[in-house]
This record gives structure tokens, sequence and C-alpha cells, in this order.
């Protein structure tokens, strides 16, 4: 809502709030803003007490080898029991005993409001609309609303460090191996999710409305935008045990990968669903015109957030390791934040920026600062993680306007599973049609059981909760979160070894050469595509951005000698020559 001032004078206002300066004068004192600030300092520590309290925990689970419960459910459990004692447990205190006075506004609600009262104009600003059952509670859900956080406070300081930690730690063998099969998943595989979802939650809203059960408007295109929100998978609790388990490197990249992109291409699919506005009366029909719009929309957003991510990736100093880490951490956020504001999507941007500076800018960094970056987005990316599934357990008591509908929440868990289904499924065996190394039938399965539900599905639907249909949506993907995180997470160990899936696996060793040629797995299954970037990259590329890879004097034509001993450092002459196939090998 736009931050919109408005002259209003409201006379029936006037009559409950005795407007003598001293009253009025009273409610700004130092005393009431002393006590605001501590308020909110209990809040702050409340979240932080949370986090302290998962890390004891997980630190006692791990020396117990407890794995039924991964800290993610762990934190969503302690936020759970801290709302509800918040909501319920804290009595109210409330002095506002009156009935509120009635005012109309010939527009909508505003978030400021100028009041005249006796020659003094205040400025009041909107804090949310509150429940009618606890209107006489205003202390209580004041506090409440304290505790639900401006949800650009996920995207913009929450959200970066998770996403750039998963470009930045991408494990680029085993990706790339598989890089063919993960843009199948993660773009048409999304996709097909979306709309799969969709229409089946459009019947659920057809079947509700039939039954009386949907007290407000709730349009098709509101269920393309849940279908988009909750396709956006994060099995990071499968995949932490995964790595705890060392589980075979293809499954691991197959699912990781999957959970990268997908997470990149469902926010961008639901800004598109957003600027989807067909011509004519009703809105929210089929316009072939505004659904290509919206496809190109989808097509501009993600390939403009990759390029601002790839360039500004590579940018780095050298020869202080202090000041090469604070650059490196600045450029990482800044990309964030700059494609927000030039109507990018900072998820896409801030995924690419983390890849491009794993295989460019990590090279020039010194050794110091290389083990210092690793370990500050770790540390980053594991504390927002678990603040916000503590975030979602507290949530489920402390926001206000949650609409639990029984039949669409059913609805939704049945449209997700056949979702998940037609996407993996399908697609495996389009995609075993041409690969080498099959995507066994346990591999699939393992796919299918591992599409959790967590963070970014929980950030894009707090994102807008104004509707009602926003308010059901959220509700819904709440519950599915939760249900998905502690069912599904919990259950992946005992899954690995019903499906005879391998464990213990050495990453390193799996992609030893293999045969007479000395040729590795990795070089027999890459792509033609990536082969043909591989070499682009190594013999251009990184010669320029990075100190590693040939000299371009021996890569680029005699006849651009001069433009290349301008390009390349001097490092780049001290490193020992690879050839073309060792240097494939081993780069993925």
């Amino acid at each position: 809502m736009e931050c919109t001032r408005v002259e209003y004078w409201c006379a029936c206002l006037f009559k409950s709030l005795r407007a003598d300066d001293g009253g009025m004068e009273e409610l700004a004192t130092e005393k009431e803003a002393e006590e605001s600030h501590r308020q909110d300092s209990v809040n702050l520590l409340t979240f932080i007490l949370l986090l302290t309290l998962t890390i004891l925990t997980i630190w006692l689970f791990k020396h117990r080898r407890v794995r039924f419960l991964h800290e993610t459910g762990l934190a969503m459990i302690y936020g759970l029991l801290v709302g509800v004692i918040l909501r319920y447990g804290i009595p109210s205190t409330s002095y506002h005993n009156k009935t509120p006075p009635s005012c109309t506004l010939q527009e909508g609600p505003v978030s400021t409001v100028l009041l005249n009262v006796s020659g003094k104009f205040f400025e009041y600003t909107l804090k949310g609309e509150i429940n009618l059952k606890e209107i006489h509670s205003v202390e209580q859900n004041d506090m409440l609303r304290k505790l639900t956080f401006d949800p650009e406070v996920f995207f913009n300081i929450l959200l970066p460090p998770i996403i750039f930690h998963a470009g930045y730690s991408l494990k680029k063998r085993h990706f790339f191996r598989n890089l063919g099969s993960i843009i199948t998943y993660a773009f048409l595989g999304t996709a097909i999710s979306c709309f799969v979802i969709g229409n089946l939650m459009y019947g659920v809203v057809k079947l509700m409305q039939v039954l009386g059960q949907l007290t407000d408007k709730f349009y098709y295109t509101d269920c393309l935008f849940f279908g988009a929100i909750i396709s956006a998978t994060d099995p990071v609790t499968v995949l932490a045990i995964f790595n705890e388990l060392h589980a075979d490197g293809d499954l691991y990249a197959l699912l990781f990968g999957e959970s990268v992109m997908n997470d990149a291409v469902a926010i961008v699919l639901s800004s598109s669903i957003v600027a989807y506005q067909p011509s004519g009366a009703n809105t929210h029909t089929f316009d072939a015109s505004a659904f290509f719009k919206s496809v190109g929309i989808f097509l501009g957003i993600f390939s403009g957030s990759f390029a601002m991510g790839a360039v500004i990736g590579v940018v780095t100093l050298h020869c202080f390791p202090l000041l090469e880490t604070a650059l490196f951490f600045l450029m990482s956020w800044s990309t964030f934040l700059l494609a927000e504001a030039c109507g990018f999507t900072g998820v896409v941007a801030v995924l690419f920026c983390g890849i491009t500076q794993a295989h460019y800018t990590y090279n020039n960094l010194s050794e110091e600062s290389t083990k210092r970056t690793k370990q500050l987005f770790e540390v980053l990316h594991f504390l927002a993680e678990n603040f916000i599934f503590s975030y979602m357990g507290l949530a489920l008591f402390t926001f206000q306007n949650h609409v639990f509908s029984p039949i669409f929440i059913f609805g939704a868990f049945i449209a997700i599973f056949i979702g998940r289904a037609l996407n993996i499924y399908p697609l495996s065996f389009l995609i075993n049609l041409g690969r080498r190394h099959k995507i066994r039938g346990n591999f699939q399965h393992m796919m299918m059981f591992a599409g959790l539900r967590g963070a970014m599905a929980f950030a894009l639907a707090i994102r807008d909760t104004a509707t009602y249909a926003r308010q059901m949506m959220f509700t819904t993907t709440l519950l599915i979160v939760f249900f998905t995180v502690w069912v599904f997470g919990g259950g992946t160990t005992p899954m690995l070894s019903w499906l005879h899936i391998r464990v213990g696996v050495d990453p390193d060793q799996d992609l030893q050469p293999c045969g007479d040629k000395g040729q590795s797995k990795t070089k027999q299954e890459s792509a033609w595509l990536f082969r043909l970037w591989y070499t682009f990259d190594h013999n251009y590329l990184k010669p320029i951005l990075t100190h590693s890879g040939p000299p371009l004097t021996s890569t680029l034509p005699a006849c651009c000698g001069p433009l290349a001993r301008c390009l390349t450092s001097p490092q780049a002459y001290e490193v020992k020559p690879h050839t073309h196939t060792q240097s494939l090998n081993q780069s993925v």
C-alpha cells in the first residue's frame, strides 16, 4: 500500500479523544517511548533465545546421532510453543474498554491519516487490521503485530544469504554432470507443477463455492499464484541428511540443483502471474495477448536478473584479506537489492552472483579470504534459515488474519502430491531417453518423496496477505510446510534404506577416471552444450577474470597478441599449463 496522506475531519473521533493539549502530549512522552523500546527489545530477545535453544538442541542431537528430526523441524516446534504462550498465556490488560467510534472514508483504508485537533495536526500510521473478536485487546494485538515481521524483512535481509549460499556452495562436478536434467526439472517441472496445482485448486474453489464455504472472492489467477508459490521446493532437511550420510552424489546434485533453480523459477513465475492483466471488463479470464505478455515478462525478468548477478559477481579486490571479504559480502548483498530496485528478481540475481563468485572471484581471493568468506556465508545461511523456520512456528499463533479452510487445505495436499508426481515421473522418462547414466526408479521415488516446501514458499506467501484469498493461501502454505518438514524430513533416513540408495559414498572417488582411456564419467556424460561452453570459459573467460587457466597469449590468435598481453595478469603465467581434457575432468 502506498503511503497516502489524507486530511480528514473526523468529528465522531473528536468526541472520544477529549482533544486538549495536555492529553495529546501525554501520548508521546518519554516514558511511553522507553516502554515501547523495552517491548521491542523483548521481542527480538525472544527470537534470539529461540535460535539459541535450537542450536543447543542440535548440538545434543548430533552427539546422540539423532536423525528423525532435523534442526529446521525443531526450530518450528520451538516457535509453536512460544507462539502458544504469547497468544494464550499473556492476559489482556487493555484499557480501551469503550466502543471505538465509527468513521466512514470515501476511499479505501489509507496508511497515514492527518487529524486536526484544536489547531494542531497529528499524524497516525496504519498498523493493520484488528480481529473483531479481539477488538478490546488492543495492547495484546499490538504486541502480536510487533512480532509479525514486515515481509520485506524476509526478502531483503533473510533470503539473500540463504540463496547466495546455495549458489556459492554448489558442488560443480556433480551439478554440471546433471545440468540438463536439473534445468528440465527446474523450469519445465516447476511450470507443470504450477499449472497442475493451480487448475486443481480452481476446482476446489468452485466446490467450496457450491458448498457455501467461500466467503469472499477467489479468482483463477489467485489459484495459479498459489500453484506458483507452493511449487517452490526446499528439501533442506533431506539434503542435510544426504550430506551427513554421504548419499549418492548424483541424487544429491539432482535434488540440490532442482531446489536451487526451482526457487528462482517459482518467484519469477509468481511475479509473471501477478503481472497478468487481461484487457476488458473481466480481468480474471484467459486472454491470449496477456498470456504471451506474461511469458515475455518471465523471460525478461529471468534473463535480466541472471545477467546482473553474473556481472556483479566478478567484482573483487586482491592482497588485503579484510577488504576482500568485505567487498565480497557487499557485492553479494547489493546484487539482490539492485535487482529488486531495477524491477528484476533479487533471488535469481543473487543465486547466479553466488555461482559466478564461486567459479571466478573465489580464485582471485587470498587463502585467508577464501576460508573467511566460506565460513561467513555458512554462518549467515544457518542463522537466517533457522530464524525463518522458528518464525513459521510463531506465525501460526501470532498472525491475526488466518483463514482456515479444511476443504482448501485438504485439496492443496492432494494437488501438490499430484503436481509433484506429474513433474518427476514423466520428465524423468523423457530425460532418460537422451541420458547415458539413467535416473533409476529409486532415484525418482526419492525425488518425489523429497519435494518438501519450506522457506521460499513461506516468504512468497507472507509477502501479500491483504486479501481473503491471500490469507487463505498463507495459512495453507504454513500447514503444508509444517507437515512436509516433519513427516517427509523425518522419514528421509528410513526411505533411503527402503529404496536401497547408496550411502557412505566418497564424491571424489565416485568421479575417478574409469576405463583404459582414462576418461571420467563426467566427461562421458557431460552435455555437448556444456562442453562447448567449457571450452570458451577455459580458454577466454577464466584467463580474463581470474589468475587461473592458460594465458590468453596461448589461446588467442597471434594477431591479438597485444590485447592478450594487456588482459592477462602476471599471475596467470605462473600457473602450470593443463591440457584441455585434463582441465575438463578436474573442473567439473
